[in-house]
């Protein structure tokens, strides 16, 4: 079939009429539903972005963009935006309780990203955004909330709801939901979200750095439980605390003491400027394709944050839906054929990165003997094993033995 042209009425150039036709229609604008608008509209694939929040988040969730994705973005124009607000991670200390075992480096890593990449996923989803506008100020409509939708043979119809509350329809031939693992596209989709919650449980807050560690990353496995410590922008820095049970109702204070038991180091007395306590789960939708909608980004799979794969997890979605959607919209191809490959892929990626996700998340238990430890971080940090963690830990090579 070939591409559907736009037909809106546009009264101004901000706002949805009561009915619009669109290719691609995207319901989510985070993180990986604004990449996937940059990355169809980079091969000529018109599509639109609904997000049912009328403004960016605020808070800095997410905060770690790997190398692959920083490839990604230097294919759409946009690393360097990136890069001038980011800290450059480009090596991790090593403590075995208190005791310093060494450190892991990403000089090792293909250039030219030898890095992880530390910036508020604020400032992540500020500037898609940004980049979203430059291409086309209506790309992403925000306001617009997803009601229901159906599929017929030539399409899918969407019912959706402005902030006023006023009812629109928007047609389109694919339907894509990057709305998160609660995802609406996905339930009324009926595609199965298989998974469970791991047992494992975590405080997290930034504070003010006043560390020795500048632009590195620290790790320490304490018999009693990880703590992980990352740089952030404005003098602050990340930490994260593994926890005998979920904190309904955090304080600085209970992360502070825990942080000072299992490092013996003093946070400043100065409040957070995020603190919040997490759960783990893995989830895996069983298909990211049914008929015309397909699953994107937490939509379509949720692994452990523990190493911080999930938001990049989703722009490697990005990347292989929009090749598969422009070989799909350029030529007369089936459309199932054209988008099996995706979800194939795709799923087994995420399998992969669950797993990786799930080591990282097992070594940061409470453990009761040290030589065990001890001997596997020597065996990492001290020999050539250490650039195969290196690769592991930045999201190399995911999806190599995939056929």
């Amino acid at each position: 079939m070939a591409i559907v042209v736009i037909t809106i009425d546009v009264i101004d150039e901000y706002q949805m009429t009561t009915s619009m036709q669109i290719p691609v229609l995207i319901v989510g604008g985070g993180p990986t539903g604004l990449c996937l608008a940059l990355c169809l509209r980079k091969k000529g694939v018109e599509c639109m972005v609904i997000e049912q929040n009328e403004t960016p988040t605020v808070h800095s969730r997410s905060i770690g963009i790997h190398p692959p994705s920083l490839d990604l973005f230097t294919h759409l124009g946009i690393a360097e935006r990136f890069l001038e607000e980011g800290i450059k991670i480009r090596q991790g200390h090593a403590y075995l309780n208190r005791s310093y075992m060494g450190s892991i480096q990403f000089s090792c890593l293909p250039p030219p990203h030898q890095y992880v990449l530390s910036i508020p996923q604020s400032k992540t989803e500020s500037i898609l955004e940004q980049a979203c506008k430059e291409v086309d100020k209506t790309l992403v409509r925000r306001g617009v909330s997803l009601q229901s939708y159906e599929q017929n043979s030539d399409g899918v119809l969407v019912h959706v709801t402005n902030s006023l509350g006023e009812e629109q329809q928007i047609t389109c031939e694919v339907l894509v939901g990057c709305d998160g693992k609660q995802s609406m596209v996905r339930e009324n989709a009926g595609i199965a979200f298989h998974g469970s919650r791991y047992p494992d449980t975590y405080l997290m807050g930034d504070f003010e750095d006043t560390t020795s560690f500048g632009d590195d990353a620290m790790i320490t496995l304490h018999q009693d439980g990880l703590v992980e410590s990352f740089p952030l922008e404005s003098g602050r820095r990340r930490w994260v605390v593994k926890t005998e049970a979920y904190i309904t109702d955090p304080s600085d204070e209970e992360l502070k003491q825990l942080i000072h038991q299992r490092t013996g180091i003093d946070l400043p007395e100065v409040s957070s400027t995020m603190l919040s306590s997490f759960g783990v789960q893995h989830f895996l939708a069983e298909t990211f394709v049914k008929g015309r909608v397909i699953l994107a980004g937490d939509a379509a799979h949720v692994i452990s944050p523990i190493g911080g794969q999930g938001m990049n997890l989703g722009w490697l979605d990005c990347d292989v839906l929009a090749d598969e959607l422009a070989k799909r919209f350029g030529t007369t191809s089936k459309y199932e054929e054209s988008l099996s490959k995706y979800s194939h892929k795709q799923r087994f990626i995420a399998k992969q990165a669950g797993k990786r996700a799930e080591w990282n998340m097992k070594m940061g238990r409470s453990f009761q003997r040290n030589w065990s430890k001890y001997g596997m971080l020597q065996l990492m940090i001290r020999t050539p094993i250490q650039r195969v963690l290196a690769q592991l830990f930045t999201m190399q090579h995911l999806g190599k033995w995939w056929i």
